[in-house]
């Protein structure tokens, strides 16, 4: 009886030390007229945002399933990423158009007169814990001290490898406006971010900045930062249009919503879509490598920018296949794939990429299909690439 009470004490005492160091991290509720226009929102329904296709898991073959991978889920010490010491962007670029990769879905987006720093994490981990949770393989490349002027912080939803607070905290007197969905305000402001900097779009709601226009775009995918905030807040994309047009596709699912942005918003002469991260047991939660080719093609896009990868290990995968994966489908189809490393300012159309990770083994989409459910139109050739079927 002894050994039983001391173990729930010890089991509680470990819950109530783990509650206490992500409580900041946790965010806040929102509240006031924040949470009155949630409630307005035709996309928020019985207390929770909705996706325009419902979300499905497959629990028990998840579970199942576990999370054993193979060797090479993980990089090793020769990961070759560029270090940055921002001196080059004291020079605008020649093409009006300059991306920095900074690994996962990190990005310094510069577009005529604007800087946007999109999804920014320089945090240690994706977690409320400083000390548990997905670490990051590597320092980040370019230093928060090294960051130029920004004009606006772009954030998707508030999954913690995309909303980190220590970094949110840290851009709160470099970062003149931060503009996020719907809700996510309620967390920066907690985290010391002025609600006079905060702007919250609704999807196709826009934001001008400088001379280009930000556009929240739909995306099927989730949120909370905790158990009890699932979906309170709202996640999206971004299409940026300026002299160019730049897409963000946020964390996602396939769903037909990629055609409408594209119809409404394209065409895109580069789009940034996340690729990694997958597994056929939650098929809805994000696109896989042949999915963000199909959407890619949905949006009207020229170049893609490969995402959601390089940085974490948040699935079963080999590190380098998702990469793998979305160059053999961009080859059936002719599409240009641009291939940073991470910290490497590229201009889209004129800086030399070349293939830098190294050769391993990788599962194909054959033997490991990522196919979203709910999807009745898909065209045969689109099926095809999906199941890693040739032309």
């Amino acid at each position: 009886m002894l050994i039983t009470l001391v173990l729930i004490f010890v089991i509680l005492a470990l819950a109530g030390f783990m509650l206490v160091s992500a409580w900041s991290a946790l965010g806040k509720a929102a509240a006031g007229e924040r949470l009155q226009r949630i409630e307005a929102s035709a996309i928020y329904q019985d207390g929770k945002f909705r996706n325009q296709l419902p979300l499905k898991n497959f629990l028990w073959r998840t579970i199942r399933d576990g999370y054993r991978g193979g060797a090479h889920m993980e990089p090793g010490d020769d990961l070759l990423t560029v270090h940055n010491d921002g001196s080059i962007y004291n020079t605008k670029p020649a093409s009006g158009l300059r991306i920095t990769w900074l690994g996962h879905s990190t990005l310094l987006l510069e577009l005529d007169d604007a800087r946007l720093l999109i999804d920014p994490v320089w945090g240690s981990r994706a977690s409320p814990l400083s000390w548990l949770g997905p670490r990051r393989w590597y320092d980040p490349p370019l230093a928060l001290t090294n960051l130029p002027p920004l004009d606006a912080v772009l954030i998707s939803h508030d999954h913690y490898d995309h909303l980190d607070e220590p970094t949110i905290r840290q851009l709160a007197d470099i970062a003149p406006r931060f503009i996020v969905p719907l809700g996510v305000g309620a967390h920066l402001e907690y985290w010391g971010i002025k609600a006079e900097k905060i702007t919250e779009l609704e999807w196709w709601q826009q934001h001008t900045v400088g001379s280009v226009e930000v556009t929240a775009t739909p995306a099927r995918h989730a949120s909370g930062r905790h158990t009890f905030d699932l979906d309170k807040t709202l996640w999206a994309g971004f299409a940026v249009k300026g002299s160019q047009s730049v897409y963000y596709s946020g964390d996602t699912g396939l769903f037909p919503g990629f055609k409408e942005i594209g119809e409404r918003l394209g065409p895109f002469d580069l789009t940034m879509i996340e690729t990694g991260a997958y597994n056929r047991n939650w098929p809805d939660w994000h696109l896989g490598p042949e999915q963000a080719v199909i959407a890619h093609q949905w949006v009207r896009g020229r170049r893609l920018l490969p995402l959601h990868w390089g940085l974490f290990n948040l699935a079963r995968h080999n590190w380098t296949e998702p990469m793998e994966r979305v160059l053999i489908a961009s080859e059936q189809l002719n599409l240009p794939v641009l291939t940073p490393r991470p910290g490497q300012p590229f201009e889209p159309g004129i800086s030399e990429l070349s293939k830098w990770w190294p050769e391993l083994p990788w599962e194909g989409a054959d033997s490991h299909t990522i196919m979203s459910t709910q999807l009745q139109d898909l065209a045969e050739h689109e099926t095809k690439l999906i199941n890693g079927q040739s032309h």
